[in-house]
């Protein structure tokens, strides 16, 4: 075999070989994922998100401006609903009657995870709503709530409201009761 032919053996063999890797690369970067959360500009498939000091959302605030106040949750928790009710104080009319009257009633805002369902209800996060006079009422015993033995336990005020959770507000353990005690332990209202 003389030079030459050994060149040209060479050069197809060195011509062969970067077809090959050229064509991997095109390859490799036609099934690289594709769109929201990747730089198209590299082979890093880093995420666009260019301020690397912003770590992602672990928290998510319902914020009241009716009540003012705010309420931090999981981020798990996007999506959630707002479910008004309304608490009921009653009170005997005097020592002889066995009836109760109603003296007092007021607003619950029930925060609703978004996973909820009639099928599997979750438990929710109620928030009750005095106004300072009727919480007052309610700790001097002018009424009451339910049939708990003890009353509401507060988790915030501002200068018009106090903001409590209902005794026994999740007596029937539904699913998620265990997060939503976590979430509270937290101290996740503030009132403004």
């Amino acid at each position: 075999m003389n030079n030459k032919s050994s060149l040209n053996i060479v050069l197809a063999v060195v011509i062969i070989i970067l077809a090959i890797i050229v064509g991997y690369f095109v390859f490799m970067r036609n099934t690289e994922p594709s769109g929201v959360g990747y730089n198209q500009n590299t082979n890093l498939n880093l995420p666009t998100n260019t301020n690397q000091n912003t770590p992602p959302a672990t928290t998510i605030n319902y914020q009241n401006t009716q009540y003012n106040f705010n309420f931090t949750l999981p981020a798990s928790w996007t999506g959630y609903s707002i479910v008004p009710t309304t608490w009921t104080g009653w009170t005997g009319v005097n020592s002889t009657d066995t009836g109760e009257k109603t003296v007092a009633t007021g607003p619950i805002v029930s925060i609703r995870h978004p996973l909820w369902t009639a099928a599997v209800p979750r438990q929710d996060i109620p928030v009750m709503v005095f106004t300072i006079a009727q919480w007052n009422d309610l700790q001097a015993d002018k009424f009451h709530i339910g049939a708990a033995p003890i009353g509401p336990s507060e988790l915030g005020r501002n200068t018009k409201y106090v903001f409590a959770l209902p005794a026994r507000y999740n007596f029937a353990y539904p699913v998620g009761f265990e997060e939503v005690d976590t979430i509270l332990q937290g101290k996740p209202l503030s009132a403004f």
